[in-house]
């Protein structure tokens, strides 16, 4: 069954043109377009299909992209949010993924790499370029001083699982111990490391060589 994309983006011929091409791609199909992020909220509100993946713009009027990923978080946190903007400086970025997008690529992305970058937020649940995760790491240099930072052996087994498809029900299984303890060290952990999604850990896990092997 192919995966259901909604793109967000008040420029439409653009829109109508990504539809076009997505329709090509094997395993993914666009189920309609909303102009903004109040329009997709409205179209889920009417009543049409809640996607599994969405294509979001940032710069619309009324509610912009910034807005609508956060609404998403909150009330739709199982859709994996791409970013797929003309904007690629460092604050439009790093705004995007802590409020919670899954992946980020720019408009001028050929057709071969957005489909490898979805295949890529489908199977592992994030995606980001080489110069995103740059950008991504340089944030976390620069927010802390990961040296001052006191990491437990047990935080640190869970960082190795965050960046695995497991949820944290499966990670607790793992660790042997409970959900509620799993979600302790998340939360432990994102304040140490002022983070705010499970994104930002298993970038930190990787970048610090924390990641399961």
């Amino acid at each position: 069954m192919k995966k259901t994309i909604v793109i967000v983006d008040d420029h439409l011929l653009i829109a109508k043109a990504l539809q076009g091409i997505i329709s090509n791609f094997d395993g993914f199909e666009v189920i309609y377009v909303a102009e903004n992020g109040k329009d997709l909220i409205d179209n889920f509100e009417s009543g049409k299909a809640i996607p599994e993946i969405i294509l979001l713009d940032i710069s619309m009027p009324i509610m912009d992209g910034f807005e609508t990923v956060a609404w998403l978080k909150e009330h739709h946190p199982s859709i994996k949010v791409m970013a797929l903007s003309m904007q690629g400086d460092d604050n439009s970025v790093i705004k995007m993924i802590k409020n919670g997008a899954k992946g980020y690529l720019l408009k001028n992305t050929h057709p071969k790499d957005l489909e490898y970058a979805l295949n890529n937020l489908n199977d592992n649940g994030f995606f980001y370029p080489d110069w995103a995760s740059k950008i991504i790491f340089s944030s976390l240099n620069n927010e802390k001083n990961e040296k001052t930072i006191k990491i437990s052996e047990r935080e640190k087994e869970f960082l190795s699982y965050t960046v695995s498809e497991l949820s944290y029900k499966e990670i607790a299984e793992k660790m042997v111990c409970s959900p509620r303890t799993v979600e302790s060290y998340r939360d432990q952990l994102c304040a140490k490391l002022d983070l705010k999604t499970r994104v930002g850990l298993a970038v930190f896990a990787i970048k610090n060589g924390f990641a399961e092997s």
